[in-house]
């Protein structure tokens, strides 16, 4: 993509594409939810009165007090609810997919949550980067996959599950193919890390999955819309404890071009209510780019 197109895509303006009466009844779930994209994108489907929209962090104080924020600004109560979801461990998902198979419906999970790091930690065998933006972030959407499907079945309307990624896996050509063996044990080792572009990568994983996954789950079969969706360049807290070489970049970026997190959230909500066209699709802009 050339600077003028980044530049031109950046100042789009973009629709809200929810309204009160999509999201009557419904349930949603978005994680990373108490900052950032996840906050904002909360804060939109409180405000058109669903039945529940579920708040997926990994601190439940944090949950609690942006449900709090979120009620006071929406003026919407009983509305936000507050589960707990540590994707850096493998049982907290499980259990976190259980509850939700609980639920009477689910017909839409924004799978926001990411982390970009600069020093590789372990978790669950892997880099913590690789654990949280793919493994158990697909771990996740294989395990509410059923409770979409049986919500789709049974309202006759299409459920989404919505992967939320970033341009920036366009930024690694050519690095996931030199991988020997098994890319993520491989990749998931101290001295196979490559740090300043661990993020990067993981985003381009997540596109791969999306496609793998969605065409092993046709729509025309389960009734479910599953799709990638890029924010754009955003202020958000994502960077805090990414490599300072990329942090330093993205800040720079930042002061020219950069959305805001409400304008930025807006990319999230239409990729929760897109069509059957953005099924298996990278989307950009609130509209599918390939």
């Amino acid at each position: 993509m050339s600077l003028s197109q980044f530049v031109s895509d950046q100042y789009t303006k973009l629709p809200i594409i929810p309204t009160p009466a999509l999201c009557a009844n419904k349930t949603f779930i978005v994680t990373g939810s108490n900052t950032g994209l996840g906050f904002e994108a909360a804060k939109h489907l409180v405000s058109f009165s669903p039945s529940r929209v579920i708040l997926a962090v990994r601190t439940l104080k944090n949950g609690e007090a942006a449900k709090s924020k979120i009620e006071a600004e929406t003026g919407k109560k009983g509305i936000a609810e507050v589960w707990q979801l540590d994707l850096s461990s493998y049982d907290s998902v499980k259990a976190f997919a259980k509850k939700v198979q609980g639920l009477d419906r689910l017909d839409a999970i924004i799978e926001n949550a990411s982390v970009a790091l600069a020093v590789w930690e372990p978790a669950e065998g892997l880099e913590t980067t690789l654990t949280v933006n793919v493994t158990s972030t697909f771990l996740l959407a294989a395990m509410v996959l059923p409770k979409l499907k049986d919500t789709a079945r049974k309202t006759g309307e299409k459920t989404h599950l919505t992967v939320i990624g970033s341009g920036v896996a366009f930024m690694v050509p050519g690095r996931l193919e030199k991988v020997e063996g098994d890319i993520l044990d491989s990749m998931g080792k101290k001295n196979n890390s490559v740090m300043p572009d661990r993020y990067q990568e993981s985003k381009l994983l997540q596109l791969y999955a999306v496609r793998q996954l969605a065409s092993l789950n046709p729509v025309s079969k389960t009734g479910v819309i599953i799709n990638y969706i890029n924010p754009g360049l955003c202020y958000s807290e994502l960077t805090r404890n990414a490599p300072f070489i990329l942090r330093t970049q993205i800040n720079l970026m930042r002061l020219f071009f950069a959305r805001s997190t409400e304008v930025g959230s807006r990319t999230l909500l239409a990729g929760a209510f897109a069509g059957e066209e953005s099924h298996g699709k990278y989307s950009s802009e609130c509209v599918v780019k390939e």
